[in-house]
């Protein structure tokens, strides 16, 4: 039962201050859960963050939830997923029921512009610091590039580009079996 608190109050803290959306989270998931707790290993969470992507739903409560599954199977997959999501809710419904009210104070519209700012900043924190640990060797250059490429030129799903990736690799894998 405590593992299941703490799976809790973890994501819930996490919920509360992990604006802008999956990507955004990434750098402070990357703190805290490998980091700080060791609750999974920068590839496992890179691989729980790619499935995230994949599935339907929101990015953050699927990673999470792949998380609290890990240490406690269904049980902690609840708790880490509510944990993640109850801060959201409650913020969502506070803003909701003042937004319209002050949406178009100046204040808030530079609050609201600055935010943005800083996740973009995290998006490019968590690209760098997790890129630099995943990206290695001539084959996964050769697949970032590719990807990357595609991402910024092209219309293809990221859902897609996942799969291809994920097809790229294992073909090369083979290739590189074969070859030995």
């Amino acid at each position: 039962m405590k593992i299941l608190w703490k799976l809790y109050w973890v994501f819930a803290q996490l919920g509360a201050v992990c604006f802008g959306g999956g990507y955004a989270m990434l750098s402070l998931l990357q703190q805290v859960i490998v980091d700080k707790y060791h609750w999974a290993t920068d590839e496992e969470l890179l691989d729980y963050y790619a499935v995230g992507q994949c599935t339907p739903g929101i990015i953050a409560i699927n990673t999470s939830t792949f998380i609290g599954y890990k240490l406690a199977k269904i049980p902690g997959a609840i708790a880490a997923g509510l944990g993640f999501l109850t801060p959201s809710v409650v913020i969502i419904i506070v803003i909701a029921m003042f937004l319209e009210n002050f949406a178009h104070i100046p204040v808030v519209v530079h609050a609201f512009a600055g935010i943005r700012v800083c996740v973009c900043v995290l998006i490019l924190d968590a690209v760098l610091k997790l890129g630099v640990k995943s990206v290695k060797g001539l084959s996964a250059w050769a697949i970032f590039l590719v990807t990357v490429f595609l991402s910024f030129f092209t219309e293809i799903s990221t859902v897609l580009l996942v799969i291809a990736a994920g097809i790229a690799g294992y073909v090369l894998y083979i290739l590189r079996r074969a070859g030995k």
